[in-house]
């Protein structure tokens, strides 16, 4: 792998095999107001040092003290940097503006010369189009530039207001090393910021378009969940995890479920769904098993008034909370932060509540689909019991689980529904599928009293 140098943040990195190009031009692209300048200083701060500084050119597109003053806002501007000659801000844009590109190289040189920097930032490079006679003399600034810097055995970062269809025809992308694109797309009501490499010189990266998000500590980057199909062996716990219903134990034949096993649990609205996540989770509280409860649908104040009335507490330091609204959610910053909550915790228990939610987050149906597989198959690896609750609109006869193709991807499908019997309703449960286990796919009556589920007999119809 070639020489690496950190982005400044560790998922970029990882979509980047590493890190930017050293020694290396690096183009940095995108609409206005996506980021570049602030990555391109996130970078600046992460690298330099008084052995390798970092010299960061303004131009004629912002102000040198704009640049500065909106700089100064983000946590990792580091004055203590700049005054002792770590990073070296330079504003080339009056030499540009009275002697064009000629004398815009001599300065460059005199600074390789005198400075020696090891990084060298342009904010913004597109502007230099416009001082060129012809596309002609433009290239040949473009030669005699990318030749000083690569003699320089500098790492450069040129930043430039560049949809990516612009960016492929530009010439600055024949020279350049590595190109990272940044957009904000409109999907429906939302506008999502997406970052995607175009172009790393010699190196793999990560395909695709990957969320990202600005805050005050820089760039936040959650690269596509999109695993591919990973056949390596691993260890498979021959235990299985109480379902914290006892009759659905007896029904499973084992007494529940594998031990990270997938399961999907279907039903209509006020069926229960949610309070048979509720058992899983406890269960696991009971045996030193960590959980997490992931839910769109109550607050912490309305699942503790729940909870209590089955003698349960969200003060279980066994049990955790991630609770988000549907409104305006990143489906992938979502999963970043469920999989960060599981790694912290020690999860060996998730229940997500409700998948229609996460499905209404995603932009597609393709990448709900991906993101499913990739979720299953990590918990799964790591020996996590997910637990995916579905609402189906139908509460009688249910003529499919989801259009999605989500069970499939489930180890055991609970199906919960209504039957009618006169002017009655009744409660009733059907295992549908069970993984490597035996079971029987009956109907079974049950109630919810104080003591959560009770299951009671078979059903039978006539005909």
């Amino acid at each position: 792998m070639n020489d690496r140098l950190s982005s400044g943040n560790k998922r970029l990195d990882y979509i980047l095999n590493g890190g930017l190009l050293k020694n290396a031009i690096n183009l940095i692209v995108g609409v206005p107001g996506s980021g570049k300048t602030i990555l391109s200083q996130q970078f600046t701060f992460a690298n330099a040092s008084l052995e390798h500084p970092a010299l960061y050119l303004s131009t004629l597109s912002e102000p040198l003290d704009k640049i500065l003053r909106y700089g100064e806002g983000f946590e990792f501007f580091d004055k203590t940097a700049i005054r002792d000659g770590h990073v070296i801000y330079e504003d080339i844009g009056p030499v540009l503006g009275e002697h064009g590109l000629d004398d815009v190289l001599t300065t460059i040189d005199g600074f390789l010369k005198h400075l020696r920097p090891a990084i060298v930032v342009v904010d913004s490079f597109r502007v230099f189009h416009a001082f060129a006679t012809d596309i002609t003399d433009f290239r040949r600034f473009l030669y005699d530039l990318t030749r000083r810097l690569t003699a320089s055995a500098t790492t450069s970062v040129w930043n430039a207001p560049y949809t990516r269809g612009q960016a492929l025809e530009a010439a600055e992308f024949a020279v350049a090393d590595g190109i990272i694109a940044l957009d904000i797309k409109q999907i429906g009501d939302r506008e999502v910021r997406v970052l995607q490499v175009l172009k790393l010189r010699g190196s793999d990266y990560k395909s695709g378009e990957h969320a990202y998000r600005i805050a005050t500590d820089g760039f936040h980057v959650f690269p596509r969940l999109a695993d591919d199909l990973d056949d390596s062996p691993y260890q498979l716990d021959e235990a299985h995890t109480g379902t914290g219903i006892a009759a659905l134990d007896q029904l499973l034949g084992d007494g529940g479920y594998w031990a990270g096993a997938t399961t999907l649990i279907a039903g209509p609205s006020g069926i229960g769904k949610t309070l048979m996540g509720l058992h899983f989770i406890f269960q696991g509280a009971r045996a030193n098993e960590p959980g997490i409860i992931a839910t769109f649908q109550e607050n912490q104040s309305q699942l503790e008034r729940v909870l209590g009335s089955f003698g349960w507490s969200l003060k279980d330091p066994n049990v955790n909370i991630l609770h988000r609204s549907v409104v305006a959610m990143n489906i992938d910053e979502w999963v970043y932060e469920l999989l960060d909550l599981a790694a912290q915790t020690g999860a060996k228990r998730i229940v997500v509540d409700s998948l229609v939610d996460v499905m209404s987050a995603a932009p597609d149906p393709v990448r709900f689909r991906e993101w499913m597989f990739s979720l299953a198959q990590r918990c799964t690896r790591a020996g996590i019991g997910l637990m995916m609750i579905m609402e189906v609109p139908e509460l009688f006869q249910l003529r499919q689980i989801s259009e999605e193709g989500i069970s499939h991807l489930a180890d055991n499908v609970v199906l919960l529904q209504y039957v009618q019997d006169g002017p009655e309703l009744i409660r009733a449960l059907t295992i549908l599928k069970t993984r490597a286990m035996r079971h029987r796919p009956v109907v079974h009556r049950y109630e919810i009293t104080d003591k959560g589920f009770v299951l009671g007999d078979e059903l039978t119809f006539s005909r």
